[in-house]
C-alpha cells in the first residue's frame, strides 16, 4: 500500500508517539497505529501531522492505556 519510505516514517511515529507506552499494551498502540494509518490513507505524510494525530489518540485513549 505504501512505500518503503512512508512506512519506515509510519513505524517511526508510531515509536515515538507511544515511546512511554510499554509494548506489552498491545491495545494502546494498535489504537493510535490504527489511526496513524487512517491520516496516511487520507494522504497526511507530513512527519508533523501524523505525530499530531499519533499524540491525539494517545490522549484520547482510555487511562488504562497510558
Amino acid at each position: 500500500m505504501f512505500d518503503t519510505t512512508t512506512t519506515a516514517l509510519l513505524r517511526a511515529v508510531l515509536d515515538e508517539v507511544c515511546e512511554t507506552v510499554s509494548h506489552r499494551e498491545i491495545e494502546a498502540r494498535t489504537h493510535v497505529a490504527s489511526k496513524i494509518l487512517e491520516a496516511a490513507t487520507r494522504g497526511e505524510v507530513s512527519p508533523d501531522s501524523l505525530r499530531q494525530v499519533g499524540r491525539d489518540a494517545l490522549s484520547r485513549a482510555p487511562t488504562m492505556w497510558r
